[in-house]
């Protein structure tokens, strides 16, 4: 069969477009993310404030499939992203454009540091963006004034010695000690230098001067400073203070001998009240606390401090103080404790209920409860937690479940509501972890939270509840998980 050179070539045609046809539908598969643009220089983050911005184009229009999902990582402080922080965000969908979007996020509490960078990610088709210009970004946790060496203007050490300038914590007053927020640093400055010269949360001085502390936010303006003290150097010796069973002691073990160097007098203190009578060269502590001594050795006197803290274990219920319940109903309450292998022992109207020696109670009847934890071993110790149970004195009162226990065992096994405030009663129900991470919030709740599987090993999680109804009445309470 002879072909004409047209149909020939109308064939080479065919040929190269079923080629290009699979290419160019590779090509329409993908999508570029351009670098993302900042809407700030720096950002300074605190309680009433944490919304920042950040907008990006992408091309082509149309490239991103209908499930695609956004998402925000930041990096570490130095502008890694070994291991991405993933930033809550909303859409400002007003300004969205086919190739655009402009999300506004929020940054974590322990955000600290010069050298943060963006990135943004597609999940359908899969990209990411170039990393964005680095910048500062500090969380402010804490940003107002406290004190250090409790508001002592000046203070004296001996030649050859020291002086140890302390942050107070909790201070005095309404001082708001940045202590509380252990991720927090410091600059320490002797005036008149702008330099910092330590970063901890005390300043040994060893030099004449005077010197206050900042909390460590970088470029971002900062209102947490402290007042300043002037240091100054006398001749004589420093004191030191040593505690015989250590900074850790076991109470129930019997005290700790606190000593210091021999001199002429001394003087006790502890949380800087003086303690009366206690003038020798020991002293007997029996209770945790920081202690210090004054040692005058004529002519210069030295003041020494030391914390002593004891061995103890934490505890506490799922319930508040006065619980209410209606006549008929049970409530479950449980012990939380970080005991070493502890005993219980629940009392009602300070008679013992011989059944209940677990953590956990069911309660039916009204009166005042209590419960004994009591650890044995390691530092043999007591704690005892006291609650009321009241019946209610209305008959129509609702109550709120405080307690459910995941285990697909058909009894609790979901957070069951009241009616009142279930699907299509418009309520707002908002569930918190013990963090402060959201873990549900909607507005048709369907009485089934958790709908997956609440892993824990030893400690049962507590979660936090808020519950604001159409009318904008509001109820609070915590919801503990157990096996």
């Amino acid at each position: 069969m002879k072909f004409s050179p047209i149909t020939i070539f109308n064939r080479g045609i065919l040929f190269c477009i079923l080629l290009v046809l699979p290419a160019i539908t590779f090509v329409r598969a993908q999508v570029a993310i351009n670098k993302p643009a900042l809407g700030f220089t720096q950002l300074c983050a605190n309680p009433d404030f944490n919304t920042f911005e950040i907008n990006f184009s992408f091309s082509p229009a149309g490239s991103l499939d209908s499930s695609n999902k956004f998402v925000i990582e930041m990096s570490d402080p130095s502008g890694n992203f070994v291991t991405p922080i993933v930033l809550n965000f909303t859409e400002k969908t007003a300004v969205s454009t086919p190739t655009s979007r402009t999300l506004i996020f929020s940054v974590p509490t322990t955000t600290g540091g010069e050298n943060y960078k963006l990135r943004v990610k597609t999940t359908a088709p899969a990209a990411v963006s170039p990393v964005s210009n680095s910048f500062a970004a500090y969380y402010k946790i804490q940003d107002s004034q406290f004190s250090i060496n409790n508001f002592k203007a000046t203070a004296t050490y001996c030649t050859g010695g020291s002086y140890l300038l302390t942050i107070d914590n909790p201070g005095t007053g309404t001082n708001d000690s940045p202590l509380k927020y252990p991720s927090l640093t410091y600059k320490w400055f002797k005036e008149p230098s702008l330099s910092p010269i330590a970063n901890t949360p005390t300043l040994t001085v060893t030099s004449p001067g005077r010197y206050y502390v900042e909390t460590n936010y970088g470029t971002c303006t900062s209102d947490s400073y402290s007042n300043r003290v002037t240091v100054g150097e006398s001749s004589g010796l420093s004191a030191t203070i040593t505690s015989s069973k250590g900074n850790l002691f076991c109470a129930a073990d019997g005290p700790t001998t606190l000593s210091t160097q021999a001199a002429n007098s001394y003087q006790w203190f502890k949380n800087s009240t003086l303690i009366v009578g206690a003038t020798s060269q020991q002293y007997q502590a029996t209770d945790e606390g920081q202690y210090s001594v004054k040692v005058d050795y004529g002519g210069c006197s030295s003041t020494a401090v030391i914390q002593i803290d004891t061995v103890r274990f934490n505890s506490s219920l799922n319930v508040d103080s006065s619980t209410t319940i209606n006549e008929g109903e049970s409530k479950s309450i449980l012990v939380t404790t970080d005991a070493v292998s502890p005993t219980f022992n629940w009392y009602l109207n300070n008679n013992i209920i011989a059944s209940a020696v677990s953590n956990t109670l069911i309660v039916t009847d009204k009166g005042l409860y209590s419960v004994i934890i009591t650890q044995s071993t390691a530092c043999a110790s007591t704690k005892k937690l006291d609650f009321e149970i009241k019946f209610s004195s209305d008959p129509n009162v609702t109550l709120i479940p405080n307690l459910i226990s995941p285990n697909n065992d058909g009894v609790n096994d979901t957070w069951i509501l009241p009616q009142q405030y279930g699907n299509g009663t418009n309520t707002q129900i908002t569930i918190l972890n013990s963090r402060g991470e959201v873990a549900l919030q909607t507005t048709n709740y369907q009485n089934n939270w958790p709908e997956n599987e609440i892993d824990f090993s030893s400690i049962n999680p507590i979660y936090y509840y808020v519950i604001t109804t159409q009318d904008n009445k509001i109820k609070k309470g915590s919801i503990t998980v157990v096996k």
